[in-house]
């Protein structure tokens, strides 16, 4: 009996090695990606919609939101001309005028815009479809990672995929991971985490793993480089970010929408953030939950199919995808030049060019994100936002694009311009009161006039347009507000109408006070474009930990000293003036205490346990974020995150033979062509005499060229020395 069970286990181990040793990628299915040119376009090329009721135009909406824009605009312009022509007007008045116009015009848009997603979300919104009950198309769900916290990530991808699985069409999709990660024990990390995934989800789903030696051209290049290797095995494919989570509701719905529209190109969806607590990011979660929907329900309207691409949580056809939108590197040097940043932008105008829809779900539900959990957070991500938006400015006259796409460019650029202009409109403003205040007119010039043109104001009319500027600017809040105390079960989730008004407040004090400090961040970022600085690529900082004191000093106290300077300067022309500033002058004189509690989980979570800023995914946790949480903490208890990369591999011969199956194979070297950190790494592997050493000598790059590298490796695991001795001692 025991010879039997011995013979078992025999050929159990071998099936079980063979097993483990599966490939971490299915074979290729290549599909062509050529590069589109954004200076020459043929029309005649482009597809004609295959169904009737794609060729409907939403003209009504389009009619209010940029009639109704427009108008408010020229009255806002006409007003402003009224507040500064008493007297005549002043170059440097009309420069203030024409900086007002600038701003005013985007805040009328946007209001024009939330007026129609309110309307609809009152009168005209659609429930959320019913499960499908079937599929016919094969979907790969591609999650890109870039040095992300393990436990997280395969958390997300595992609730996710057993989700899928349980609503009996899960054999539809196949799930990818795709690393760019740069940092060698973060890839190691992923290798284990991914091995330890395939072996929880047998029967469960198809899962793969791929790490690309190079992060050519960033997020974009690691989705072209999947679409051109494996692509041509799916019709459609899901993206999601790092911090993405999605339903296997959302997830089939938008499988089923976009079977069932065959000139879809991308379907959107409308990401809520979750699992946020520090006090910054709460705010976003409330805002993004409260007031988010009416702006995309307004966007998804007068957008039509001729909308836009937020990167993430959508589905794509993945052969129009791979036949259009190819993005070119733009001529010259970063930050203009080089690859594009904001790509998902660009391939939404470039598949809508080519005939394809691009559309959005603002009701579909299920579809979640993370946020940045503090103001200098934020800031560093909106410095590669900038920069990729910025850069829009090469792309959107490109030949051939929808004017709607180019509205969106314009859109993105104005996001971040607006800073700039807000600033020099308060610039602009303050010189005009000092000049009337303190410098005498001149009355009797060289040049004859009978009356002197000399800055002036109407003081009541400009009370009275400041009072309408912020109406429209907070109007959008208001309608999410009334949205949600309408809707009764996300009023009652959130606390009831008493705590939703009161959180409203709340998020409107603090978002006046944070707005100069963002003013300031963005106009920095926007002169170190202009002057030619580009960004680099961190990863985004994910987690809840609080900042260090020095460093938000380090960051804001400029801030602060032109708040004190433009508190002294407002003092000393006019007290009525440094009441209008205000709000400006406290954040900036703040923004040190403002940033410090922005990062803080302590007061986040007082304000949850006060019932304040709550959001209905926080008093009903959906599932899968419950099952996404408790996957990432029994995951954080493995230690692979915190482990040496190095020795995972030395210490674990099983998981070395895994992670040199996943190596791919590499061309020789051509003579004479000497890789400097391989040449390093090798060398210090010869000199060293434990792996102790070897560990304390190899730099990062040179230990990611010992992983990549099978021939390192096994000088690498052939070291001896103390760490051997310890292991066998044990």
């Amino acid at each position: 009996m025991d010879s039997v069970a011995g013979e078992d286990q025999a050929t159990a181990e071998p099936a079980e090695r063979s097993r483990r040793m599966q490939p971490s990628m299915p074979a290729e299915q290549p599909l062509a990606m050529p590069v589109q040119s954004l200076s020459r376009f043929d029309k005649s090329t482009r597809r004609s919609w295959q169904e009737a009721r794609n060729r409907t135009i939403p003209w009504l909406s389009r009619l209010v939101v940029f009639g109704g824009g427009l108008a408010i605009t020229a009255y806002g312009t006409w007003q402003m001309y009224r507040v500064v022509d008493v007297g005549g007007v002043t170059l440097l008045e009309w420069v203030l005028l024409v900086l007002f116009v600038a701003n005013f015009s985007w805040i009328a848009l946007s209001f024009a815009s939330s007026v129609v997603g309110f309307v609809w979300l009152l009168f005209f919104a659609p429930k959320a479809p019913d499960l499908p009950s079937s599929l016919s198309a094969q979907t790969a769900i591609v999650m890109p990672i870039y040095n992300e916290a393990t436990a997280r990530v395969f958390g997300a991808l595992q609730a996710i995929c057993e989700d899928v699985a349980r609503t009996g069409v899960g054999q539809h999709f196949d799930y990818f991971l795709l690393s760019d990660t740069t940092d060698p024990d973060v890839w190691i990390a992923e290798e284990r985490a991914y091995v330890a995934l395939r072996e929880r989800l047998r029967g469960k789903g198809r899962v793969f793993y791929r790490h690309r030696p190079k992060n050519t051209s960033r997020k974009a290049g690691n989705i072209a480089d999947f679409v051109t290797r494996w692509g041509g095995a799916y019709e459609h494919m899901i993206v999601l970010d790092a911090d993405s989570l999605m339903t296997a509701h959302s997830i089939v719905s938008l499988a089923s929408a976009m079977e069932a529209d065959q000139d879809a190109g991308i379907i959107q969806t409308l990401p809520l953030i979750i699992n946020r607590n520090t006090l910054f990011a709460r705010l976003q979660q409330f805002a993004a939950r409260v007031y988010g929907p009416v702006i995309a329900a307004g966007l998804a309207v007068w957008m039509g199919r001729d909308g836009n691409y937020w990167g993430h949580n959508a589905i794509i056809r993945t052969a129009a995808f791979a036949a259009h939108c190819g993005l070119p590197d733009l001529r010259g040097r970063p930050p203009f030049g080089g690859h594009i940043l904001s790509h998902d932008f660009v391939e939404a105008a470039l598949i809508r060019r080519a005939g394809y829809g691009v559309t959005m779900l603002p009701v579909l539900g299920g579809s979640f994100e993370e946020s940045p959990p503090s103001l200098i957070d934020v800031g560093i991500r909106d410095r590669r936002w900038c920069q990729g938006n910025l850069q829009h400015i090469r792309v959107m006259f490109a030949r051939g694009f929808h004017l709607a796409s180019r509205q969106h460019f314009a859109n993105g650029i104005m996001g971040y311009m607006a800073s700039p202009l807000w600033m020099a409109q308060l610039l602009v403003g303050i010189v005009l009161v000092l000049q009337s205040t303190y410098i005498r007119p001149e009355y009797f010039t060289q040049d004859f006039s009978l009356f002197p043109a000399w800055p002036r104001f109407d003081a009541q009319r400009a009370l009275d347009l400041f009072a309408i500027t912020m109406g429209f600017l907070l109007a959008p809040k208001l309608f999410g507000l009334i949205i949600a105390i309408v809707q009764t079960p996300i009023r009652r989730a959130s606390g009831g109408a008493i705590r939703l008004i009161l959180s409203a407040l709340l998020e409107v004090i603090m978002s006046a006070l944070l707005a100069p400090i963002m003013m300031l961040v963005q106009s920095g970022s926007v002169m170190q474009i202009l002057f030619g600085r580009d960004t680099g690529w961190s990863p985004q900082r994910r987690d809840d930990g609080s900042i260090p004191m020095r460093d938000i000093v380090r960051r804001h106290r400029s801030h602060v000293v032109l708040g004190a300077a433009t508190l002294a300067a407002g003092l000393l022309i006019s007290p009525s003036l440094v009441a209008w500033m205000s709000p400006t002058v406290a954040g900036l004189l703040l923004a040190i205490v403002l940033s410090w509690a922005s990062g803080q989980l302590s007061i986040g979570l007082f304000l949850k346990r006060l019932g304040l800023l709550m959001t209905p995914e926080e008093t009903s946790v959906p599932p899968i974020a419950q099952r996404a949480n408790a996957l990432a903490l029994d995951l954080a208890r493995t230690g692979y995150d915190d482990a040496d990369g190095l020795l995972a591999i030395y210490d674990d011969p099983s998981f070395r033979d895994i992670h040199e199956a996943f190596l791919p194979v590499v061309p020789s070297r051509k003579r004479g062509d000497v890789d400097i950190e391989r040449a390093m790494a090798a060398a210090k592997l010869t000199e060293a005499a434990t792996i102790d050493e070897a560990c304390s000598w190899l730099k990062r790059k040179e230990r990611t060229a010992v992983l990549t590298d099978r021939a390192l490796i096994d000088m690498m695991v052939r070291l001896g020395g103390q760490r051997e001795q310890a292991l066998t001692s044990d």
